[in-house]
């Protein structure tokens, strides 16, 4: 599998709670939110010392950035240090609001829906060769991303002709196009938004905003993994013929609502397959692609074991993966409520229970409740995610923007920053560019940095 750099950017759901009768403006609540990752500031985009971006979305969310990582497990682990990042404001937060005469619960959520029907993303970033005819590649990947949310669906519990039912994902069913340069009037499987962050002429990013917020590790790296595979085997030429859908769209929802994954969708062709069918497709290519390869790529075979053995799971019977996938763990556990409590799916209980198994608080999240109890499958450490927490990824340019970003603030000086280019304000007022993404290193900022230090 192709080194390239990886990037996910999840937009959280916000919540306040008063104690009373109280009413505070959004913006003001994820204002406290920002004092509490970025003390005696208010800014609506600051870059942090381990080269993420934390800054405020359309619709008043706040949305964390992976810095750039290489490594598929590296960008699971900083994808889960987003979430501790966000919960450690909660408690300066909610102080915040006692100082002012207020009290009440702060709830941040990784989802990608709200009780009025809203969505919000988590958009997967991956750089690819500018050579290529993109349309061709996008066309080769939609089904794919249209049945790959078999095992990267976080689970919705949704009402259809007043009725509720269980889908297998909360993004299904907002999305209306496969391709489209927007993020929220038109929402598309691939979002064309051409910003590679990076030599243009070498690279150009794509940008899926199909995908479901995951609180699953194993899921998150399952569907950065096996993306980044198919992407890899298609840019090398082990091209996918004969999958094309007759209607993307349509197909993306109807397997969202079948949760026994027997849906038959029409292909061009005529023929009629399952998700799960149209997976092995992709996944049996991908093993001819590795096993082609001279060098054995430990990961790549790790991912297509993975990948194989949840289709199998998933075909046999999906609740076996009741450790592993955001929808099945989701699934079972409202369904052993429901038969204790002898309620339905249209039980207030389980919409909250809906939300609260996406809870970003380690003490009350459903998520984090089953894993103290050992019931969910980890594949990263706390201690690894704390530490990327307040380190950037080392072998990317984050490690450039974190560590000049510590640099600045214990010095106290003033920075610009963004993803490209950095520079001290005030002093020495160059711009230095950091246009590729893959090097950790620029000698432009370690003079930076050398000539600061001696000037205090």
């Amino acid at each position: 599998m192709k080194n390239r750099i990886f990037g996910l950017e999840n937009e959280y759901g916000l919540i306040f709670s008063p104690n009373g009768k109280v009413y505070l403006p959004m913006e003001k609540i994820l204002g406290y939110i920002f004092e509490g990752l970025i003390p005696n500031s208010w800014p609506s985009n600051a870059f942090l010392v381990n080269g993420a971006r934390f800054y405020q979305d359309t619709g008043c969310h706040p949305e964390y950035s992976t810095p750039e990582c290489d490594n598929v497990l590296e960008l699971v682990i900083h994808d889960k240090a987003g979430e501790r990042l966000l919960e450690s404001c909660l408690p300066v937060a909610e102080k915040r609001l006692k100082e002012e005469g207020l009290s009440g619960d702060i709830y941040i959520f990784k989802n990608n829906t709200d009780s009025m029907g809203n969505t919000y993303g988590c958009h997967e970033n991956y750089l690819m060769r500018r050579d290529l005819d993109f349309w061709k590649v996008t066309e080769q990947l939609i089904p794919f991303f249209v049945t790959r949310q078999i095992y990267t669906g976080s689970g919705k519990v949704l009402k259809v002709s007043g009725k509720c039912h269980y889908f297998i994902s909360q993004r299904a069913q907002h999305i209306h196009e496969k391709t489209s340069s927007s993020t929220t009037s038109s929402r598309s499987i691939i979002n064309t938004r051409d910003e590679p962050h990076a030599d243009a002429e070498k690279y150009r990013r794509l940008h899926i905003i199909v995908g479901d917020s995951n609180m699953s590790e194993y899921a998150t790296y399952l569907k950065v993994g096996t993306t980044a595979l198919v992407l890899s085997m298609i840019e090398d030429g082990f091209t996918v013929v004969g999958t094309e859908l007759e209607d993307p769209v349509k197909a993306l929802r109807e397997i969202s609502r079948d949760t026994t994954l027997k849906k038959r969708i029409r292909l061009e062709s005529g023929k009629e397959v399952t998700a799960i069918e149209l997976q092995r497709v992709y996944l049996e290519r991908a093993k001819e692609y590795v096993a082609a390869s001279d060098d054995v790529d430990e990961v790549a075979v790790d991912i297509l074991e993975r990948w194989e053995y949840i289709l199998n799971e998933l075909e046999d019977n999906p609740q076996h993966l009741s450790r592993e996938l955001d929808w099945v763990i989701k699934r079972e556990v409202m369904l052993s409520y429901m038969e204790k409590k002898g309620c339905g799916w249209d039980d207030p209980r389980i919409a909250m229970m809906d939300l609260q198994y996406h809870d970003v608080s380690q003490d009350r999240g459903l998520f984090y409740l089953l894993d103290k109890q050992d019931l969910v499958e980890r594949i990263t450490s706390e201690g690894e995610i704390q530490k990327a927490v307040f380190t950037p990824p080392q072998t990317t340019r984050a490690k450039i923007r974190g560590d000049f970003i510590r640099f600045a603030k214990e010095k106290n000086r003033s920075y610009t920053v963004d993803w490209t280019y950095l520079k001290l304000n005030g002093y020495w007022e160059e711009t230095i560019l950091c246009m590729d993404p893959f090097s950790s290193t620029n000698p432009r900022v370690k003079e930076l940095i050398a000539a600061a230090s001696m000037h205090k």
